[in-house]
C-alpha cells in the first residue's frame, strides 16, 4: 500500500515513528517551491563510514554556521562491507548515527563502491542490495528506470545524481536516461545545475587515480554542451577543488588529451574526506596539475549557499578547525546566467 501525502512548501511538519508506547517524534522543514531566485543551502559529505572522525565531521557540520538544509552525499555509506559477510548490522549502526541529521533534513543519495556489497563467495550475488533496501529515493518521477540515477528540483537547483557502478557506455539505460534529462532542464526555472557521482573525473590524488576516466569520455561533452556549473564526487579519501576545465578535444587520432581552461565546464570537487575507517589518501601526483585549485588530505564538508539565478558561496570546512572556518571557498558564478570567471576573487 503506498500512502500519498501532498505537503506544502517551506513548512514544519511532526511525524512518529514507533508503536505503543516507543514512539518517538521527529520534525522536518518542506523545501521552498522551485524558482529561479530561491535561496537555498546544501551540505556537501562523501564517505562518511562510522569512526571517530566520522563524528567530528557529522558534529562540525551540525555546529557550523552556515545551516545545511539539505546535504548532497556522494556515496560510501556505512562501510559494511570491510567486516565478515558484509555484516548488515553496520548499516544498522550506521542509520542510528546519522539519524540526528537524517531524521530532521533529506539527504539526496549517491551510491558508492561500498554500497555495491557484491560477493558471491557467499552467495551475495545482486549488487546494492542491503543500500536499496535501505535509502529509498524518488527515481521514477525523473523517469528513471533504477533509483541508482535520478535527478531532483530543489529551490533554485537541479540536481542530477549518476552512478560510477552501473551500466554508463552509449545504448544503456543510465546513457539514454541522461541524455534526455539534460534536455529537460530548464534554466529559467532552476537556474543551478548540480550533478552528483561517486568516482571523481579529475583527480591528482594517487587514490582511485583515474578511474573515472571512461565514465569521463562518455558524458564530458554533455557536461559542458549544457553547461553544468559543478560536479560533486567522493572515493578519494581526500579533498580537492579544480578549476572549470574540460578535455573534450581528444579523438584517439589529434592527440589533445590535456585538460583545458573552459568557462562553459564545471568545476569539479572531489569530497571524499568525511572520515571513514579507511583513512585519508595522503600521496598526491608531483607537481600539482595546473587544473587543481585546491587539494589537500584532511577530513571535512562543505556548505554551497545558493544566493540567487547569478552567484553562490561555497566553501570546505576542515575537521581540524573551528566550526566557523572556512578553509578553502570560492564564489561560484552560473553559468548559464552569468557566466564570468569567477578564479579572480577566490578566497
Amino acid at each position: 500500500m503506498q500512502l500519498k501525502v501532498f505537503l506544502r512548501f517551506n513548512t514544519k511538519y511532526y511525524y512518529e515513528v514507533g508503536i505503543d508506547h516507543t514512539t518517538r517524534t521527529f520534525w522536518f522543514v518542506t523545501p521552498p517551491a522551485v524558482g529561479p531566485d530561491v535561496a537555498y543551502t546544501f551540505g556537501i559529505i562523501g564517505d562518511l563510514g562510522q569512526t571517530y572522525d566520522s563524528n567530528i565531521t557529522l558534529t562540525h557540520y551540525e555546529m557550523n554556521p552556515i545551516k545545511g538544509e539539505s546535504v548532497l552525499y556522494v556515496g560510501d555509506l556505512s562501510y559494511a562491507d570491510h567486516y565478515l559477510y558484509h555484516d548488515n548490522r553496520r548499516w544498522d549502526s550506521w542509520a542510528r548515527f546519522v539519524e540526528r541529521s537524517v531524521a530532521y533534513q533529506p539527504w539526496i543519495w549517491t551510491a558508492g563502491n561500498h554500497e555495491l556489497d557484491y560477493d558471491p563467495s557467499f552467495g551475495e550475488n545482486k549488487p546494492f542490495k542491503p543500500f536499496l533496501h535501505r535509502y529509498h529515493v524518488p527515481f521514477e518521477a525523473s523517469r528513471s528506470t533504477e533509483p541508482l540515477w535520478y535527478s531532483i528540483k530543489r529551490a533554485s537547483a537541479y540536481i542530477i545524481v549518476l552512478s560510477s557502478y552501473s551500466a554508463y557506455g552509449t545504448y544503456t539505460p543510465q546513457y539514454m536516461w541522461l541524455m534526455e534529462e539534460l534536455q529537460k532542464v530548464n534554466r529559467s526555472e532552476t537556474p543551478w545545475l548540480i550533478v552528483l557521482m561517486h568516482s571523481p573525473w579529475y583527480n591528482s590524488n594517487t587514490y582511485h587515480y583515474m578511474e573515472g576516466e571512461t565514465m569521463r569520455v562518455m558524458f564530458e561533452p554533455w557536461f559542458v554542451q549544457y553547461k553544468v556549473d559543478v560536479v560533486f564526487a567522493g572515493h578519494v579519501h581526500a579533498y580537492e577543488r579544480s578549476n572549470r576545465i574540460s578535455n573534450v578535444a581528444y579523438n584517439i587520432v589529434n592527440g589533445k588529451c590535456t585538460p583545458v581552461f573552459d568557462q562553459n565546464a564545471p568545476v569539479y570537487i572531489t569530497i571524499g574526506d568525511g572520515g571513514n575507517i579507511e583513512g585519508l589518501a595522503t600521496i598526491m601526483t608531483e607537481l600539482q596539475p595546473n587544473y587543481s585549485a585546491f587539494r589537500e588530505a584532511s577530513f571535512g564538508h562543505a556548505t554551497m549557499e545558493i544566493k540567487n539565478r547569478t552567484h553562490a558561496y561555497y566553501s570546505w570546512h576542515r575537521n581540524s578547525d573551528g566550526y566557523a572556518v572556512k578553509s578553502d571557498s570560492v564564489v561560484f558564478f552560473n553559468r548559464y546566467w552569468y557566466p564570468k570567471n569567477e578564479s579572480a576573487i577566490e578566497t
